[in-house]
């Protein structure tokens, strides 16, 4: 059996490396047949548009759905809940009013919506951990649920008062494109500063990814096997927020791929976390580079990624719901 999920591993990372190099060649510019080898050689402009646009996306839409996918799958263990995906701590909802704070109030540029996204993320995970250290009732994954539904909401209801006080013909319009995620802006530059925390967080999850099954266990039983439960999930999840974070910031609010990969490579590879967690990142890498492939070559004007990961994650969510249960 084990041959058999090693075989479909293999055949899933040729299959995501195949897609990242023919994603390269795929674009409104040059005319069908595209941008194949013979066009770089004579025309500058093409290989400009390869090298310094096309490929930097190409490899940060992987990266994104890869980051959103792992950090998902340890999110589901770790809380032991199949409906928990990145943004349950406050991550997500902190980025969004941090980019819309800086575009209100500092500036619009790329590097500003960054930073100011990266820093709000992860004071929702620090607000979500600060609260649920003070809440006197339940157990710690419970409290840190509720802390982080409380917190999403705080930074969901700031946000709707930022849209609110935003200019509607300038800033506006900005904020709600950012909130709809694309990756439109992207550049090595960009690719640069994600690159080194999620990595960084990515290589942390996959060295322990087996410690993810016996976290899925009570803690007694976790703590009778070696394992030391809080210590080893605060790790885990400072690893999938701090990866989570760094993406957001640059791709937007990017949705249903920390749901739905995870799910489909529980499904295909079975519920231990030695195999789930390289299934999730490879599918969902795979899965939000063909997101965003659409995204810039279906209609002149180019359709926001978040669109296109919520409408086919969903649609491919409920093919997983409605084809029988996850072999988790």
């Amino acid at each position: 059996m084990n041959g058999i999920y090693r075989r479909r591993l293999w055949w899933l990372a040729l299959g995501a490396a195949a897609l990242v190099g023919l994603s390269v060649f795929i674009g409104r510019y040059p005319a069908p047949p595209g941008m194949w080898p013979a066009v770089l050689k004579t025309d500058p402009l093409a290989r400009r548009l390869l090298l310094d646009l096309r490929l930097p996306r190409v490899l940060t839409a992987f990266l994104t759905g890869a980051t959103l996918a792992v950090s998902g799958l340890t999110m589901q263990m770790v809380f032991r809940n199949p409906l928990v995906e990145p943004g349950f701590l406050g991550v997500s909802q902190g980025a969004a009013f941090g980019a819309a704070a800086a575009i209100l109030w500092w500036s619009s540029s790329a590097w500003a919506v960054q930073v100011a996204a990266a820093a709000f993320a992860m004071l929702g995970l620090f607000l979500t951990y600060a609260l649920a250290r003070r809440l006197r009732y339940g157990g710690w994954v419970l409290r840190m649920v509720l802390a982080g539904i409380a917190v999403s909401a705080l930074f969901a209801a700031g946000v709707g008062l930022l849209k609110y006080l935003a200019d509607p013909l300038t800033q506006l319009p900005e904020i709600v494109f950012w909130l709809l995620g694309g990756l439109w802006a992207t550049r090595w530059e960009n690719f640069a500063v994600i690159l080194p925390p999620t990595l960084g967080g990515l290589v942390v999850l996959f060295a322990a990814r087996w410690r993810l099954n016996l976290l899925t266990l009570s803690e007694e039983a976790a703590f009778s096997l070696g394992a030391a439960p809080g210590r080893e999930r605060l790790l885990l999840l400072t690893a999938a927020v701090v990866a989570t974070a760094a993406t957001v910031s640059l791709a937007g609010m990017v949705g249903w791929v920390g749901l739905m990969a995870p799910h489909l490579a529980r499904r295909l590879f079975s519920a231990d976390s030695r195999r789930a967690l390289p299934a999730a990142m490879l599918l969902g890498g795979a899965f939000t580079l063909l997101c965003d492939d659409l995204a810039r070559t279906l209609t002149a004007g180019e359709i926001p990624l978040g669109i296109l990961t919520s409408l086919l994650g969903a649609v491919a969510f409920m093919a997983l719901l409605a084809t029988g249960p996850s072999r988790s």
